[in-house]
């Protein structure tokens, strides 16, 4: 009984967490939670634009913002620069066009000196 109740839990737990990976944002990217922050990602084509959000998913100014996109584009592992752009995303280009959801990582560093990381 004591091994029921676990084995439960722990499929509660898997399913709940399959379901928070759908959440679009105002962009129509994917969203994913970072810290105090949420985290938009944005592909098209060779654009990858990033948008840090509050719990709200109001974008937050991006003064002063950079961040690393690790993406997998073509089958390879590709490390994306990011800089601000205006006050409201972060930009990056891809070496080639990003087929599909995007999958990696993306860490940006605040302007307060602490970063936040989100997994895609």
């Amino acid at each position: 009984m004591k091994y029921a109740a676990i084995a439960t839990t722990i499929a509660l737990s898997l399913s709940t967490t399959a379901f928070a990976h759908d959440e679009k944002g105002p962009h129509g990217g994917a969203v994913e939670h970072a810290g105090a922050y949420h985290v938009e990602l944005v592909a098209k084509g060779t654009s990858v634009e990033v948008f840090v959000l509050d719990g709200a998913l109001k974008p937050i100014d991006h003064t002063g913002q950079k961040g690393l996109a690790i993406l997998i584009v073509g089958g390879k592992s590709a490390r994306i620069q990011l800089a601000a752009t205006g006050t409201d995303r972060l930009t990056g280009t891809a070496p080639t066009a990003i087929k599909g959801a995007p999958k990696g990582a993306v860490q940006i560093a605040l302007p307060s000196g602490s970063t936040v990381q989100a997994k895609f």
